[in-house]
């Protein structure tokens, strides 16, 4: 008894969970660990040609070493802006201009700050969690309006196992990945 009015969509359950996990491995990208990544500028906007503009889209962004990173700006006029949103944009970083490049030396991070950002990374994987299990009441909810609509008991009990099955695999995902940045960031 699978006619379109029982049928759970699954696939879209999965997805739903697999766009939290994405959403959640960017946000730990955004993290300074100490290390260099272009990723860490993502969120620094310049007042370029009248709005605002993401600084990878000015330059050129590099990782020459562990510990610098280069912004190669296109344009000369573009430095100084560029140099200013970066100093304002509270990556803790302060940038070094040499003609068009801008150097950023990224510098060691300290006990405390290492605290504080597995903190922030927990929120993170906290704010997924959730993510997770609104899915998951979503997918609970279907379930019972089918049932209501003729659904077995059978399929029914079998979708629930699915559905919690879908919802177990992605929270132990999170939590790997989570432990996983934590020791990144506390290694020195």
């Amino acid at each position: 008894m699978s006619d379109d009015a029982t049928e759970i969509d699954l696939d879209d359950l999965e997805r739903r969970m697999d766009g939290a996990m994405t959403a959640l491995r960017h946000e730990f990208q955004t993290l300074r660990t100490g290390r260099a990544s272009a990723t860490m500028l993502e969120p620094v906007m310049v007042d370029a040609y009248g709005q605002q503009t993401p600084i990878n889209q000015l330059g050129t962004v590099n990782v020459p070493e562990p510990r610098m990173v280069t912004i190669n700006i296109w344009d000369k006029g573009m430095v100084s802006k560029a140099e200013k949103a970066i100093r304002e944009s509270g990556l803790g970083i302060n940038p070094v201009v040499d003609g068009t490049i801008i150097r950023l030396p990224i510098p060691e991070l300290n006990e405390e700050r290492r605290r504080e950002l597995t903190k922030v990374a927990a929120q993170y994987a906290e704010s997924a969690r959730v993510a997770i299990r609104n899915v998951r009441r979503d997918g609970m909810d279907q379930l019972k309006k089918a049932k209501s609509a003729g659904m077995g008991e059978d399929d029914n009990k079998m979708y629930a196992e699915e559905v919690q099955a879908l919802t177990d695999k992605a929270i132990a995902a999170i939590d790997k990945a989570l432990e996983s940045k934590q020791q990144e960031i506390m290694q020195v």
